[in-house]
């Protein structure tokens, strides 16, 4: 993930404040600790070092190779935590966290339009893996549990510090949307309604709304365009969902995460058309546009 907030200095301190991009480093961080400290969820440290060493080193050769400079590794750090985090192979394999790794970070420097990146990283990479090797790539679920302190701990810091990086309508408008969708879900194919909402306090959407969804550098560039982003991204995992419970064949791939999927569709045509929309507008305002050469 990409963590320079929008409309923020680079630098850490201003008026004595903590820059939002390690604010988010601290949430992750927490994160993995609470997980595995309690559940074991990483599966081997081998992986958090696998995807961590890729990231970095491949942020580290593509930002000096590609742009002539070092960057910060704060996004390198957040990304590589996420993919360990998200990726569960079918076996006890590591060429899904080094491959989706290199996938996440050559993402950010090939997959571009008007120099910025249109797949959120770790959205692109796990998006990637599910639907190229379905057979031997899973990703984290319910292995969390729903534990209610470790949920509270990470649901206050997470609000916190959304609200600090100016993007809480993002998340809450993520969440107010799956719970309407998830009971308008309940109403068509039955069953019990907890069941429906319990994911949102899962570990997967944890990480899905506090790092995927609001990535500043993936969102598009209004406060309204982002919320009817993020409602309709809610809004296409609900559609892939139904399918789901009565087995429709034309969406069978997508079955296997919904809200991973539905990011990783609908996040780079917004991405796409918000730029385009920006830089056309901007070029209508432009007294003296620059001349073709003849």
């Amino acid at each position: 993930m990409t963590v320079a907030p929008a409309q923020a200095p680079a630098r850490t301190l201003r008026a004595g404040a903590i820059d939002p991009r390690y604010l988010i480093v601290f949430l992750i961080t927490l994160v993995l600790v609470a997980g595995e400290a309690r559940y074991r969820i990483l599966g081997g440290y081998e992986r958090l070092a696998t995807t961590l060493g890729v990231c970095i080193a491949a942020e580290l050769f593509l930002s000096w190779w590609l742009r002539g400079r070092m960057v910060n590794i704060a996004s390198a750090y957040i990304t590589g935590i996420s993919l360990a985090l998200l990726i569960k192979p079918q076996a006890n394999i590591l060429w899904p966290f080094a491959l989706g790794a290199f996938l996440a970070i050559a993402s950010k420097y090939v997959l571009v339009y008007r120099n910025r990146h249109l797949w959120n990283p770790s959205n692109f990479a796990i998006a990637f893996l599910l639907l190229a090797a379905p057979a031997s790539v899973a990703v984290l679920s319910h292995q969390w549990g729903n534990d209610l302190r470790i949920n509270l701990v990470i649901w206050a810091f997470g609000l916190l510090i959304a609200a600090r990086a100016r993007v809480l309508h993002v998340t809450l408008t993520y969440v107010a949307c799956f719970i309407v969708l998830a009971m308008i879900r309940n109403l068509i194919v039955g069953g019990p309604l907890l069941a429906e909402l319990a994911p949102i306090t899962g570990p997967m959407y944890q990480l899905f709304v506090f790092f995927m969804v609001t990535d500043p550098r993936t969102t598009v560039s209004t406060r309204r365009g982002r919320i009817v982003v993020v409602a309709t991204v809610a809004l296409l995992e609900a559609v892939i969902r139904i399918a789901g419970d009565f087995q429709l064949s034309l969406l069978r791939p997508f079955y296997v995460s919904p809200p991973l999927l539905a990011l990783a569709i609908v996040g780079p045509i917004a991405m796409w058309w918000d730029l385009r929309r920006t830089m056309d507008v901007a070029a209508a305002h432009d007294p003296d546009p620059p001349r073709r050469a003849r």
